[in-house]
């Protein structure tokens, strides 16, 4: 596997791991794919590193904080 680390990649290539990764869930949830997809900007701008991102994440939900604001998202916080 090549490496997906900001230094190793170009922001095209990390929006196509982001992509490639959560797949096609338009399907799956109404609207969800914006917020879900949004969590990921910092990534693919190169400024946090993937497990960052994942880590922030997983901190927000285990400890109930809240992340930013998402008027109008149905299934998750995010882009």
């Amino acid at each position: 596997m090549a490496s997906i680390l900001i230094k190793d990649t170009t922001r095209e290539e990390r929006a196509r791991i982001v992509d490639e990764a959560i797949g096609n869930i338009e399907g799956l949830c109404d609207g969800c794919s914006p917020g879900l997809l949004k969590m990921y900007d910092d990534y693919i701008d190169g400024k946090k590193e993937l497990r960052e991102v994942n880590r922030e994440f997983n901190a927000r939900y285990v400890s109930g904080e809240t992340g930013p604001d998402m008027s109008g998202m149905s299934c998750v916080e995010g882009r």
